[in-house]
């Protein structure tokens, strides 16, 4: 496999980790009480994790933010 190939399917990952992560978050937070977070959050984006970690979902939050940093590092060394 070469980088190329490396870096298109790394990317891919990270992209669909990172809108699945977001959607089970909007998700959970449309099942708790504000429900609007859960619309603003779809809205605004970073506002997914950070409303996630404090309505009890640390994992959904960091699964979030972890693959926000690895697809922005991977689009960056394809930009290269």
């Amino acid at each position: 496999m070469t980088r190329d190939e490396w870096l298109t399917v790394t990317l891919v990952v990270a992209f669909a980790t990172l809108v699945t992560a977001h959607v089970t978050l909007v998700v959970g937070l449309l099942a708790r009480p504000p429900r609007w977070r859960a619309l603003a959050a779809a809205l605004v984006p970073p506002l997914a994790p950070a409303w996630g970690l404090r309505s009890a979902m640390p994992v959904r939050a960091a699964i979030w933010m972890v693959s926000a940093v690895a697809y922005v590092i991977l689009r960056w060394l394809a930009s290269r």
